[in-house]
């Protein structure tokens, strides 16, 4: 049973699937922690892209409509837990783990209540705003090259969709295992940028064919890696670029469109889901390991395109991460 607060919270909500207009700010009931729960006031929230398929009905799970909740990713400090619960205590800086249902659990609020397997501890010295840019990108870099692809130094790794917060944290985390980032993106409005945030090389799809890129970076021998965030029929080039046994990790679908397979063999394919790691103990400590001891030498360091101030901000923010004229993660700093 479900005990009350008697208090309620703002949170980010959307009764019909469609653009960025469609999401309010309402207030909403606050339920106290119960066993193995924490409250958690949030103090700023970190935008993905899967956030923006969900709202529009085309992420890989729907929407309970109407009034489903929305958002992975999180940082803000521990109110108050729930009897058993002994990792954390009040006062305690924490990131949301992005390892839920967002529908249910989306921490787009001013407090959330979650299971304590849904909360990790913030590095030490961590900002909110920097914390909130952190987790989902850096864990989804290091799980899906890493973990998933067996990125090893001096590896040849393709990134495509480089400049968004997943596309920038892979290549830091490329650079940080030794490995040689080769960043995509579709204009060249983007290329000086992506060399500046450390990408050995930068091919412009609109204008120059990956596959003859790639080889032509490598002498001819391919790429050891692709970590792709788009799929549909392009997936197929990324392995045409790979040297025959490299790797394809696929963690995204901004093309909607039925993924094609290379016939480059032998090739490795993956695909990759980031809440499955996250939901082991083992996926979390591993990846708060490497993440923390990054940020802490300062390898590992979000690239943060622009904070927008205050929940209702929301739909601005959705925007301009539409846009794709951005560089980094999109923040929006939770005002209280």
């Amino acid at each position: 049973m479900t005990t009350t607060t008697g208090r309620t919270t703002k949170a980010v909500l959307f009764h019909q699937t469609g653009g960025p207009e469609v999401l309010t700010v309402e207030e909403v009931a606050l339920p106290a922690p119960g066993p193995g729960e924490v409250l958690v006031r949030v103090e700023a929230i970190g935008l993905n892209r899967a956030e923006a398929l969900f709202r529009e009905g085309t992420y890989y799970y729907p929407a309970t409509l109407p009034g489903s909740r929305l958002g992975y990713e999180a940082a803000g400090v521990v109110e108050a837990v729930g009897a058993g619960v002994t990792a954390y205590a009040p006062g305690d800086p924490v990131m949301a783990a992005a390892n839920f249902d967002f529908g249910t659990y989306g921490v787009h609020a001013e407090r959330v209540v979650l299971p304590e397997e849904y909360v990790v501890a913030r590095p030490e010295g961590v900002d909110a705003v920097t914390a909130a840019a952190v987790w989902l990108t850096y864990f989804t870099a290091y799980g899906g090259m890493v973990l998933t692809g067996g990125l090893r130094p001096g590896d040849h790794v393709v990134i495509t969709g480089a400049s968004s917060g997943v596309g920038t944290a892979a290549i830091q985390t490329a650079l940080r295992i030794g490995a040689v980032p080769i960043a995509t993106t579709r204009g060249e409005g983007k290329r000086k940028r992506l060399l500046e945030l450390g990408a050995a090389h930068v091919i412009v799809t609109d204008t120059e064919d990956v596959v003859e890129e790639v080889r032509r970076i490598t002498g001819g021998a391919g790429a050891d890696l692709a970590f792709d965030a788009i799929g549909g029929p392009g997936f197929a080039r990324l392995g045409d670029a790979l040297r025959p046994g490299g790797t394809a990790v696929v963690y995204g679908f901004l093309d909607p469109r039925p993924i094609e397979l290379s016939m480059n063999w032998p090739l490795t394919t993956h695909g990759y889901a980031n809440g499955a790691l996250a939901r082991t103990e083992e996926g979390r400590r591993r990846a708060a390991g490497f993440i923390g001891s990054g940020l802490r030498d300062g390898s590992l360091a979000p690239v943060i395109a622009e904070t927008f101030e205050g929940l209702e901000r929301i739909a601005d923010a959705h925007r301009l991460m539409e846009s794709n004229t951005h560089t980094g993660k999109i923040v929006v700093r939770v005002r209280h």
